[in-house]
């Protein structure tokens, strides 16, 4: 593909290219990475704070209290999102704030709060779930293969 928009460019462009890319600040790939560790090592610490409360405060079980969990991380993560803080926590961040669940809640938030003008159900829904939607796909498709291979292999019903 790239070599394909690289055949399709003129010289004039290849050069204009060439210049600002020579002209880019180096990126801090290492600290980077530290960012990413910080950020995905707190929210994962913020986790288990949560879910060690659950078994210690409500007496859950260890397995019962990471439902409950899931679910107040998200909450934190959609009422951050929504003030405008979790965005200014993901661009200092990276990736350490983008791959755990609370990352995937604020992509679904910022869609929703980014089309609210178009309605509830064009606006919100529908651009809500052009995010979701593929990785509702993803994990069904692969749930259904999984369960097949787990069949197969012998660990279906008798």
């Amino acid at each position: 593909m790239a070599n394909q928009q690289m055949k399709k460019t003129t010289q004039v462009q290849r050069k204009y290219q060439a210049l600002a890319k020579g002209k880019e600040p180096p990126r801090p790939i290492v600290l980077n990475c530290i960012r990413a560790f910080v950020a995905g090592g707190a929210i994962c610490v913020l986790g288990q704070g949560i879910m060690e409360a659950m078994v210690h405060w409500f007496d859950m079980e260890q397995d019962k209290a990471s439902d409950p969990t899931v679910a107040i991380l998200i909450f934190i993560s959609v009422l951050l999102t929504s003030f405008g803080v979790y965005d200014k926590i993901a661009q200092w961040a990276g990736a350490g704030a983008a791959v755990p669940v609370t990352g995937f809640a604020n992509s679904l938030c910022s869609s929703a709060l980014e089309h609210r003008s178009e309605g509830l159900v064009l606006g919100v829904g529908g651009n809500m779930f052009k995010l979701a939607g593929s990785v509702i796909v993803f994990g069904v498709v692969a749930a259904f293969f999984i369960g097949i291979l787990h069949h197969i292999l012998g660990g279906g019903a008798h």
